[in-house]
């Protein structure tokens, strides 16, 4: 089956997604190969750093949470470790146990690994994550720095020591770096827990990870951890398409989650109507979505993650990576 005909199939497909599970106005989808069932919509974790105050920060936290969603994403070096600050004391009086919790961290050596590990705990105030993944995989030598220079070392060995339970990584720039991660991580006879990258409509039409990388994570039962779904905001910024058009495309595609950054309760509000009027896409809905940012898609300059060094934080910081 071609990549194309893949997508096509599966917005045809109901059968894919059979074992949705619905509660209230969420769905719940399995994990890759995990056995872990979490929320079809998870919660970014830079944006919740953006809220004024930090009590707002924890209301919107705390509303998501009480409303269905349980998988909550964060990294090491949001906003200079503020994201996790705040997120770590949302999650007190009980919340961290309802939730599915992921961060990342930037560090390509052993010994910067173990240590923004150990950080990353502190800040979110729990002993362990659930899943801890490899940010920013977003240069040709990053698959060889994770095996070779003790990145997954370190991660084994927090893993045995019960303080990370399941592994990933993510990227946001070409879809050849998640390819070269994916081959290097066979040769090693490594398999990963999950993958995120960007997953949207002007995706599908250039450096497309949903045509090239999907299918082998799917394939490989490697959870499909989709971001940016509104192409940083510029999707419905110029009018291309609306939120919930962005976040119904998301889903429809194979995704164990979709993480969408929300900053004030409307937001968030939007992210549950998503899911709550969210069924599969027929392929000439996909087409219409496709052939109207199909101009704005080519040239990728409304994916900016991909064609500038905007988002790439390990390039503008080095030191992160140790």
């Amino acid at each position: 089956m071609q990549r194309r005909d893949f997508l096509l199939a599966a917005a045809a497909a109901p059968a894919l997604f059979a074992a949705d599970e619905r509660q209230g106005d969420m769905i719940y989808r399995k994990l890759g190969r995990t056995g872990e069932r979490v929320s079809a919509i998870g919660l970014g974790g830079y944006h919740i750093g953006v809220p004024a105050t930090e009590q707002e920060s924890a209301r919107l936290i705390r509303s998501a949470v009480d409303r269905g969603i349980n998988f909550l994403d964060n990294c090491w070096d949001y906003m200079d470790g503020k994201c996790e600050v705040w997120m770590g004391k949302a999650l007190r009086d009980g919340y961290r146990q309802k939730i599915f919790l992921m961060t990342k961290f930037d560090g390509r050596t052993r010994a910067a690994t173990a240590r923004q590990i150990d950080e990353s705990l502190q800040r979110l105030q729990t002993d362990h994550v659930d899943l801890m993944q490899y940010h920013e995989n977003i240069r040709l030598e990053d698959p060889d720095r994770f095996f070779n220079d003790g990145v997954v070392d370190a991660l084994l060995e927090a893993k045995k020591a019960g303080k990370i339970r399941y592994i990933g990584f993510t990227g946001h720039k070409d879809p050849v770096v998640h390819l070269r991660m994916l081959e290097v991580a066979q040769a090693h006879n490594f398999h990963f827990d999950t993958a995120q990258m960007p997953l949207n409509i002007l995706d599908a039409q250039f450096r497309s990870f949903a045509h090239q990388v999907v299918p082998k994570l799917v394939e490989q039962e490697i959870g499909v951890l989709g971001m940016k779904p509104m192409a940083a905001g510029n999707l419905p910024r110029r009018g291309l398409a609306t939120g919930i058009e962005c976040l119904h495309y998301a889903l429809n595609l194979p995704t164990s989650v979709v993480i969408t950054g929300c900053t004030n309760a409307k937001e968030l509000d939007q992210a549950f109507e998503a899911a709550r009027t969210f069924k599969p896409l027929s392929n000439a809905e996909v087409s219409a979505l496709l052939a109207k940012t199909k101009e704005a898609a080519l040239s990728g300059k409304y994916e900016t993650f991909k064609t500038t060094t905007m988002q790439d934080g390990t390039a503008r910081n080095p030191q992160w990576m140790g």
